[in-house]
């Protein structure tokens, strides 16, 4: 029997975003930005999309006077992400 896939994760950009997020625990919105090879708009909404659901958090702050967004994986959302993937392994098989 197929496991249902977690909606918000089967997403090719937020997928990309927690993949990253699983080994680094934390990055900020430009290292995102290129390594998912995303605009900045739309990397912009997908991350509140994860922010809302509450598996990363989003820190804006300064550093010499410019902006500076981090991302983390929240406990959340590794467990979420853990879930996508044993379900997707479900279809694999």
């Amino acid at each position: 029997m197929f496991k249902p896939l977690d909606p918000l994760l089967h997403s090719e950009l937020r997928l990309a975003v927690m993949s990253l997020l699983i080994s680094l625990k934390e990055a900020e919105f430009t290292y995102i930005k290129e390594k998912t090879g995303s605009t900045a708009g739309n990397l912009s909404v997908q991350l509140n999309k994860l922010c809302d659901a509450e598996y990363i958090t989003i820190e804006k702050t300064f550093r010499d006077n410019y902006p500076v967004t981090t991302c983390r994986i929240t406990k959340k959302g590794i467990k979420a992400f853990q879930e996508y993937v044993d379900s997707l392994k479900s279809y694999i098989k």
